[in-house]
């Protein structure tokens, strides 16, 4: 009872009670009556006891609570609202946070590359020239000297150049040379911007390092992964080398012309003194050799070399390398050459010569001082059609609009009497006869009658000149005309399209590509109908040496220059052995195309080649928009193709196989048949083709203009082209023995 009375009489008090992380949710000191009796972490508390209202609430400190103690039971203060989070800094933070990321990734790799290189190439400074290379003299077929290119590496340290001859070169190659580290973001970025506004690639970024890197450890091919690797090594050169060995290195191993490696010997050469005496408009011409060595070289061109001299003095005052009071006296200064300096008029062989020499590096001398190389070169047709070249292209190019021409001329076994690549070597070293691949259009077409023949036609079988569609494609004829039944025959000789297509079809693509590769052709061929007028792209060597088969019986030779290479003490490093295996071609098939052929020069597309006296038989050529121009024929001593047209692709004015390329052809030829006798073509024992009945068959007057290819592809190459087989082909042993192999007619060439 007593109990009783005293729980009765005690004051009803409520305790404020501390509760944890109840304050983001609202709390406010009392429990609401959803909560079920749990705080945060669901654990249950017992209920405080609860007394009357009535009594009177007793202060913190009635129980021992409050600031004083630090044990008092005080709510926690509700923390403000979350602020919401902008975008902004994220997008910030990844602006700068994934460059970051990339370049810490790319300083990682350059450094892994600094050790790989360190590990893989030697100290560029063991790499100094250490003396002089092999004199290189060039025999023509008759034993006449052709040529003589001397490899003089001749070693200058820098402390002994002339100074204006080193200032010379920072000036015009690279004149932040000696502020940057390797690579030149300033120059990269101009070039760009003048060959952006140029259209064409006009000037070039790279430093001396980035020179020197591609001369001492990459190869000329131009890939975007060679390009990445020429930066790399360009920061790892500058720091292993000083920028004074850079330019000593560089310096003693560049080209510069005229079979001369370094400063030095290009001083000796052309001038005949040491890097050390030249004067300033003497170490301007040098320097301005490095550009184009074999365009500039005073040995091909004095008055472009003096010019390009003045260029670099102009860029040695305004960077400040000399005064313009020195500029305007080495201007009018008179440069005076060597008279030991290679003769100008020996640049007619130099297209011959750089192939020659391309040919003979796979060579190995040795340690020898001089390397004589026998040719299949006639010096004098080698000369004379260059000339010819030159001539046609300057009385009739410009209104033709035709910038270029190429000329091969084979003997009856493969070997190259005459190799021109261009119309000047001096302007473009570029040799269109063996490295330029266009399409030859019509001049691909005996190939197709070819094989043809080889399935049982003969020059007198009739075919439809008709439409005839493969696919989505239709060729038609230039004049969208057709004439009915023709004779193979005619058809060759006035070039109609659809007997091409017709025959190409009947026969299928994958033995046209068999046939052509048993002549000989190494280039893609495309898989599809349009392969029969030519728009796969071949070069001219190529396509001369396979219409020599026609002209020596039948028998494929691959195109060849060097008949022996020995030392001047007379070891033989390498000697070809003539060798003749059995025909490629039944000799039916060459005489009958022999007198296909005739009739093309005779009465169709190609009769400006002709020349009296001699069996001519050749076929015409042009791609589409007349972009290129061919004629390729043969007499029984001699095969000789021509090409026409310009580098970047332009369009000639109505420049066809049966004008000025037959015209420069018969040119060519009426000079490599002085003091030659007639002689039958191979087959030729039969009558000369009949003259057409006046109730043949007759292809009009206006019908093709000159064989052109019009509007022909509306369907775009596939992507397969027919390869070479492994029968089929031409191979040429290592002991110069000729092994052909029978065509094959499977499907499978088509690949």
């Amino acid at each position: 009872m007593m109990r009783a009375a005293a729980r009765a009489c005690r004051p009803h008090i409520t305790v404020p009670i501390r509760t944890r992380g109840l304050g983001s949710m609202g709390f406010n000191g009392r429990f609401d009556r959803n909560f079920d009796d749990r705080d945060e972490r669901g654990r249950y508390e017992p209920e405080l006891p609860t007394y009357r209202d009535d009594a009177p609430w007793p202060t913190p400190e009635a129980y021992g609570y409050g600031s004083g103690h630090g044990h008092g039971y005080e709510p926690e203060p509700e923390p403000p609202p979350a602020k919401r989070r902008s975008r902004l800094p994220l997008l910030i933070r990844l602006i700068f946070f994934v460059p970051l990321v990339f370049a810490s990734a790319a300083a990682i790799a350059v450094g892994g590359l600094f050790v790989v290189y360190t590990m893989i190439y030697p100290d560029p400074l063991s790499m100094r020239p250490k003396g002089t290379g092999p004199t290189i003299r060039i025999m023509g077929a008759d034993g006449s000297a052709l040529a003589e290119r001397g490899m003089s590496r001749a070693y200058i340290p820098l402390d002994m150049l002339a100074p204006a001859a080193a200032n010379a070169v920072v000036a015009i190659e690279d004149q932040r040379f000696f502020s940057h580290f390797g690579i030149d973001p300033i120059g990269m970025a101009r070039a760009a911007m003048v060959n952006l506004r140029s259209g064409r690639l006009v000037e070039g970024g790279s430093t001396i390092t980035q020179q020197l890197v591609k001369n001492l450890f990459l190869s000329s091919e131009r890939t975007f992964a060679r390009k990445i690797e020429e930066l790399v090594l360009a920061l790892w050169i500058e720091l292993r080398l000083s920028k004074r060995d850079i330019l000593e290195l560089y310096l003693n191993r560049v080209y510069f012309g005229g079979g001369a490696y370094g400063i030095e010997a290009a001083a000796q050469r052309y001038f005949g003194k040491s890097a050390g005496d030249l004067a300033l408009g003497e170490s301007a011409v040098i320097a301005g050799l490095l550009k184009a060595p074999s365009r500039y070289a005073p040995s091909a061109s004095p008055t472009q070399a003096i010019a390009r001299g003045h260029v670099v003095i102009g860029r040695m005052a305004a960077a400040g390398f000399i005064t313009h009071d020195d500029a305007e006296q080495a201007v009018s200064s008179e440069i005076h050459f060597s008279p030991l300096m290679r003769a100008p008029s020996q640049a007619d062989m130099a297209y011959a010569v750089d192939y020659v020499l391309d040919v003979a590096a796979q060579f190995d001398a040795g340690d020898t001082k001089e390397i004589v190389i026998e040719t299949t070169l006639d010096g004098e047709l080698q000369r004379k059609t260059g000339q010819i070249v030159e001539a046609a292209l300057s009385s009739r190019g410009a209104t033709l609009s035709a910038g270029q021409a190429a000329v091969a001329v084979l003997a009856s076994d493969g070997g190259i009497r005459a190799l021109v690549g261009g119309r000047s070597y001096a302007d473009s070293q570029f040799n269109r006869a063996v490295r330029a691949h266009r399409q030859p259009g019509s001049a691909f077409k005996p190939v197709v009658y070819l094989t043809a023949l080889e399935r049982g036609l003969t020059p007198d079988s009739m075919m439809e000149d008709a439409p005839v569609t493969a696919g989505r494609w239709s060729p038609r004829n230039e004049n969208g005309r057709f004439i009915g039944p023709v004779t193979l025959r005619d058809a060759l000789a006035q070039s109609i399209n659809s007997v091409a297509v017709r025959l190409l079809l009947d026969a299928g693509t994958a033995q046209v590509a068999a046939t052509a590769r048993r002549l000989g052709m190494t280039s893609e061929l495309r898989s599809d109908a349009s392969l029969a007028l030519g728009t796969s792209e071949v070069s001219l060597l190529d396509l001369t040496g396979a219409y020599a088969a026609f002209a020596n019986g039948g028998y494929v030779n691959e195109p060849y220059v060097i008949r022996r290479v020995r030392t001047g003490e007379g070891r033989v490093l390498f000697q070809r052995f003539d060798a003749r295996s059995d025909p490629a071609i039944p000799l039916a098939s060459v005489a009958a195309m022999n007198d296909m052929l005739r009739t093309v020069v005779e009465r169709g597309t190609g009769r400006r080649a002709a020349f009296p006296g001699h069996l001519v038989a050749g076929k015409t050529g042009t791609s589409q928009d007349y972009r290129d121009a061919w004629f390729v024929g043969y007499t029984a001593h001699l095969t000789a193709g021509v090409w026409v047209g310009n580098d970047d692709g332009k369009p000639m004015e109505r420049v066809v196989g049966g004008t000025l390329p037959a015209e420069i052809w018969h040119e060519v030829m009426r000079v490599a048949h002085t003091g030659r006798g007639p002689l039958p073509l191979p087959g030729a024992g039969a009558p000369p083709s009949p003259p057409i009945a006046a109730g043949a068959p007759r292809h009009p007057a206006d019908r093709i203009g000159e064989d052109f290819i019009v509007e022909m592809l509306e369907k775009p190459a596939g992507e397969n082209a027919a390869a070479p087989s492994p029968s089929g082909t031409t191979t040429v042993m290592p002991d110069g023995r000729i092994v052909v192999a029978p065509p094959v007619v499977s499907p499978d060439v088509v690949r």
